[in-house]
């Protein structure tokens, strides 16, 4: 069995047993116990597998998995008999001796890593800065609280200290081995990972027991988890054998990362008296002084020392990489003069010279190139290691370097020396080797193109070519075709036919085109598209690359490159056949359509005829989604659209244009009457049952009748208006009963009169402030934490009572009152948020976000409106989110991000509304200065229900992340919506299944700390 079996087993097994352990609180005892006696069986399995060179170390750590799970097991046992273990107990004896099993196996593992010689000064000075550092954070914060603490024995405050004590001697000596070696073995790393979360779960553990509040079984217990899991995949990964083995010693330089490690870690001791400062003023006070100052000085000094020492290295080392770039620049001239390769060994001979120290004795071995295979790269190993016929002389360590030279060999390098005089010109020795090699390739291929006929050479690589190469004469014969000619045609040897009759039909006049192109003086063409029939009728798409060679004396013709693109293209039409169709019904999607009604209208206006345009909505598709669920509701979809398609007939188009919404375009006519046929056959065809099939596999007939709204080019002016007549249209047809179509009529609306009073009535609710605002939460989908508010405007009419947005926003989009409304919710949002965070400054509010319509954004002084709204409330600009819409985006762009641009300079923030749901371009994404997307309720509907929906959504996602761009997911209304949309790393959501929109009373008793709207997601 394979250890990436064995990996995934345990894996699936650690899972399983996690999820026993708080599933089944009562099982506790034996789920922990199994846990963590099975991770240290899985170190004793790795051992087995990978047979380390030296197995001490691995068993000392599978015996301290042991003792900390065995200190558990006498624990839990105390816990599960009803009994409060006592302070200390036999199980701290377990817990306390897992830290030197630990330590020990972790030295070992540092003593094999550095080959058992002497310390290595730079990985110890990097690991002693951080591991004083991380000391003084332990004593201050961990063990000097428990010292201080009169409530404990003296016996409870030395087992309490030997916690943190045990973990940070650990994690010294794991930072020493991290440290060690240039090349970190991958089984290191996750043993980091292990002790961490040893670590974190042990000061959790101890702050519990100081607030006396520790209870089994809570999340602290993952951290445990993580220490048995990771040590036991450390030991079964591969590179745990590299652990006891030595590894390349780390140089003097320093990586960039490494630098702000260490800086990092010497700035601990000042920010822990700056903080203990801020925080301990009444201890400052009581022991006149800062009771730490004495170990904080003393750490800071000692940091500063290693810091200096390390510093004091880089110099050093810098100095000596100076010296060995200056040799290898004059070695590099001296090999670059050699002409043969007796002149190649001479010349490295004295370029190593150059580079070796002057006082330091060493030995150099070229030997003859071999054949055969070898890893090329510069190596330092042990003498006994190097190939038969190599010698070390008498050197217990060497550089080996191996090479690849042409003609099949291998060249070799081995250069004796004291191992840190080896250690020190490792690199310039492999750049020497490399300027050999390349030196030795240039001299052997001098000699290959000398020795080689160019004329046979050459036609051979062509023969070999999978691309068709083919010459063609002035008058369209083929004079010559490479081999793979008679794969592309289909024929054995097209020599002496005419390119013309090679081709598929339609690809002839482009190749006219092409030849007309050269003769006008186009010396090349690249990437022209053509086609063949094979002999057995299979076309063949083809790629094309031109050169006009007639005036050539060697070629005389037309060299074309001809390529087999055949599947790409298909590839390619398939991938734009989804971008313009629904992947559900395969109908048509709203880009399409739009792209073919702005056609049909233009060629409507100009020749007189008259096109169509049908709505089609389904009446009771809400209740089948909701009584037989959404798999059903996508059977009626795809019945219904294919119902559609044999009624439209292949002139017109239908497409789907989202939900349960359909739209039909009629082909041009010289009257109505086509359209009208259309509308009343779709309400009659789809009043017929339709037959799905449920999740039980039962038969069952529903509902697929719908209402038509019809209108024609004749009423509108452009497709806008042409598409916003025929939805009026079905909106009448709905109210008159459903199941029914209605042409657009501008003389029976009795609703544009009402729009009309509305209108009116809007400017006076604007002058007497009818308008009140609700707000509702956005949440942090990982903590169920209120980070924002969406302010919602209701008119408060004096007749007709309280009033959704529905009722009104678009009757003041057209008339201009949304301006005045937009206003004053601007300023009524950020006063009211004001006197939320004047109030309560530690609440989690940090922004409140308003609807900002396009034409309110457009209006000549908006940005003035929201530095006034801002100014006049106290409010600081980046308390405000503006949401707009994806048509102002795409509209006027210069103008709108010349706008946006001074709002975001102002620190005011932008989102995105309803984002998907517009005629939508995703480069504006880029060049756009927006901050938040808000994912439309329309995407987050079928996320659980449809893999092409949850793929869609999950794609925005990952681009809006990549864009530095914040997601808002709107409308969640269930627990697995908020769940699948936190796995994909969707950061916010708002909807009912946090919060309905409130009353401004309402926030503030949900916006403390501790408050939380939904518990945040489990994920596995």
């Amino acid at each position: 069995m394979s250890t990436r079996v064995v990996r995934a087993c345990f894996g699936a097994w650690l899972v399983l047993a996690i999820g026993v352990y708080y599933a089944f609180p009562q099982s506790h005892l034996y789920s922990w116990a199994a846990l963590g006696f099975s991770s240290a069986l899985m170190v004793l399995a790795g051992v087995r597998i990978h047979r380390p060179q030296r197995p001490l170390p691995w068993y000392l750590i599978a015996a301290a998995l042991a003792c900390l799970t065995t200190g558990d097991t006498v624990y839990n046992a105390i816990v599960a008999a009803g009994q409060r273990p006592p302070s200390p107990s036999g199980a701290d004896l377990f817990y306390l001796a897992t830290y030197p099993l630990l330590t020990v196996g972790f030295l070992i593992f540092v003593r094999a890593r550095d080959g058992g010689t002497r310390a290595d000064r730079a990985a110890l000075l990097d690991a002693l800065v951080p591991t004083v550092g991380l000391g003084l954070l332990v004593w201050v914060y961990w063990i000097a609280p428990f010292t201080r603490d009169t409530d404990l024995t003296f016996l409870q405050k030395v087992v309490a200290i030997g916690y943190p004590l045990g973990d940070g001697l650990a994690l010294a000596v794991l930072l020493r081995l991290l440290a060690s070696s240039a090349r970190r073995p991958g089984a290191a790393t996750t043993l980091g990972v292990a002790m961490v979360g040893l670590l974190c779960a042990d000061l959790i553990f101890g702050q519990s027991q100081l607030s006396d509040d520790w209870n089994v079984g809570g999340p602290v217990d993952l951290g445990w988890v993580v220490f048995y899991g990771a040590t036991a995949f450390a030991a079964l990964r591969p590179s745990m054998r590299d652990l006891t083995e030595p590894g390349e010693r780390t140089t003097s330089e320093m990586s960039t990362h490494r630098l702000l490690f260490l800086a990092t870690a010497a700035l601990v001791a000042p920010v822990v008296l700056f903080v203990e400062y801020l925080q301990n003023r009444a201890a400052e006070i009581a022991h006149g002084g800062l009771v730490d100052a004495p170990v904080i000085a003393a750490a800071a000094a000692v940091m500063f020392l290693l810091v200096l020492a390390r510093v004091g290295d880089l110099a050093m080392a810098q100095r000596q990489a100076g010296a060995r770039e200056r040799a290898l620049r004059q070695a590099g001239t001296t090999m670059f003069s050699a002409a043969t390769v007796e002149d190649v060994a001479k010349a490295c001979r004295r370029a190593v010279a150059l580079l070796m120290p002057a006082d330091r004795d060493y030995f150099l071995q070229l030997p003859a190139p071999f054949a055969g295979e070898a890893p090329e790269g510069v190596r330092l190993i042990p003498a006994a290691e190097l190939p038969a016929g190599r010698s070390s002389g008498g050197y217990r360590t060497v550089l080996y370097a191996t090479q690849a030279l042409p003609g099949g060999m291998v060249g070799s390098l081995v250069l004796g020396a004291p191992e840190p005089v080896l250690r020190a010109v490792h690199s310039s020795f492999a750049t020497l080797s490399t300027q050999i090699a390349v030196i030795m390739e240039r001299i052997t291929l001098t000699a290959e193109v000398s020795r080689r006929d160019s004329e046979a050479y050459f036609r051979t690589l062509i023969q070999s070519a999978s691309d068709v190469i083919m010459i063609v004469s002035d008058d369209g014969v083929v004079t010559y075709a490479s081999p793979s000619a008679g794969e592309l045609f289909g024929t054995s040897d097209p020599t002496g036919e005419t390119l013309a009759g090679l081709l598929a039909g339609d690809s002839r006049e482009a190749m006219n085109e092409v030849l007309d192109r050269l003769d006008g003086g186009l010396g090349e063409l690249d990437r022209v598209a053509l086609a063949a029939v094979t002999t057995d009728g299979r076309r063949v798409e083809i790629e094309c690359d031109v050169r006009d060679l007639r005036a050539d004396p060697t070629v005389r013709g037309l060299v074309l490159t001809m390529r087999d693109v055949t599947e790409r293209r298909r590839l390619e039409e398939d991938l734009t056949h989804q971008a313009f169709h629904d992947s559900l019904t395969g109908l048509a999607n709203r880009v399409l359509f739009r792209n073919r009604l702005e056609q049909l209208f233009s060629v409507a206006a100009r020749d007189g005829s008259i096109i169509g345009l049908l709505f089609v909505d389904l009446d009771d598709f809400k209740e089948v989604n909701d009584a037989l669920g959404h798999a059903v509701g996508d059977q009626l979809l795809i019945e219904v659209a294919g119902r559609i398609s044999e009624i439209v007939g292949a002139g017109s188009t239908a497409a789907r244009m989202g939900g349960d919404e359909f739209a039909v375009l009629i082909e041009p006519s010289e009257g109505a009457e086509r359209a009208e046929q259309v509308a009343a056959r779709l309400v009659s065809t789809l009043s017929q049952p339709i037959e799905v099939i449920d999740t039980e596999g039962m038969t069952r007939l529903v509902s697929g009748a719908a209402s038509v709204g019809l209108a024609t080019n004749r009423e509108a002016e452009n497709p806008t208006e042409l598409l916003r007549h025929a939805d009026l249209a079905l909106y009448l047809a709905k109210g008159l009963g459903k199941g029914a179509w209605q042409r657009y009529q501008s003389d029976l609306h009795t609703a544009m009169v009402q729009r009309l009073e509305t209108r009116t009535q809007l400017l006076e609710a604007i002058e007497e402030e009818q308008f009140v605002l609700q707000y509702q939460p956005i949440v942090e989908l990982s903590t169920g934490l209120i980070s924002g508010l969406e302010a919602l405007v209701r008119w408060q009419h004096p007749m007709r009572g309280l009033l959704g947005p529905y009722h009104f926003v678009e009757a003041a989009e057209e008339s201009g009152a949304i301006v005045g409304i937009g206003e004053w919710v601007l300023r009524a949002a950020l006063e009211q948020f004001s006197r939320w965070r004047m109030d309560d400054p530690e609440c989690t509010l940090r922004y409140v976000s308003v609807n900002v319509s396009p034409r309110q954004f457009r209006s000549g002084d908006f940005a003035d409106q929201v530095r006034r709204a801002i100014a006049e409330s106290g409010a600081r600009p980046e308390w405000l989110l503006l949401e707009i819409t994806e048509s102002l985006v795409l509209g006027d762009t210069d103008k709108v991000l010349s706008d946006l641009k001074g709002l975001r300079a102002l620190g005011v923030r932008v989102a995105i509304d309803d984002f998907g749901t517009g005629y939508s371009s995703l480069s504006y994404l880029r060049q756009m200065p927006v901050d938040v997307l808000k994912l439309d309720k329309s995407f987050i509907d079928d996320v659980l229900h449809s893999r092409q929906q949850h793929a869609l959504v999950d794609a925005i996602v990952t681009l809006a992340r990549n864009l530095d761009l914040a997601v808002v997911a709107e409308g969640i209304e269930e627990t697995g919506q908020h769940t699948a949309l936190d796995a994909m790393g969707c950061q916010y959501g708002q909807g009912y299944l946090f919060a309905k929109p409130l009353w401004p009373g309402e926030i503030p008793a949900l916006t403390t700390g501790a408050a939380a709207l939904a518990a945040p997601p489990r994920h596995g």
